[in-house]
């Protein structure tokens, strides 16, 4: 399965329930950052294990949540993801040329 196979039955399992009609911009941003915290969560006390294998197909369920709802949202204010990310991509690389930025973890306001 492809990103717009999988954006098109994410939209569709949408649809089939009616859920349009509740999903505003302000509700998804929200559910977004409130799926990402889940996400967190699997880390949460882990110490210096920062890729707790047992949490893993947590992990998995909770990206799962963060792209559906990153879906949900695109749509819902008429943004195409992947030009979206590939437009993103071609600014971060203005920002991080490869002579200044590889290997570093310095902002590029720092490089």
């Amino acid at each position: 399965m492809n990103f717009s196979d999988a954006q098109r039955e994410a939209l569709a399992f949408r649809d089939e329930r009616d859920w349009r009609q509740f999903h505003n911009a302000k509700d998804l941003a929200i559910s977004i950052s409130l799926e990402a915290a889940e996400l967190l969560e699997c880390f949460q006390w882990s110490g210096a294990d920062l890729n707790p294998s047992l949490s893993r197909e947590r992990m998995r369920e909770e990206l799962a949540d963060v792209m559906m709802y990153c879906i949900y949202f695109a749509d819902s204010v008429g943004i195409d993801i992947p030009s979206a990310l590939h437009d993103k991509i071609l600014r971060n690389a203005e920002h991080y040329p490869v002579d200044k930025a590889a290997g570093s973890a310095k902002k590029y306001t720092e490089l």
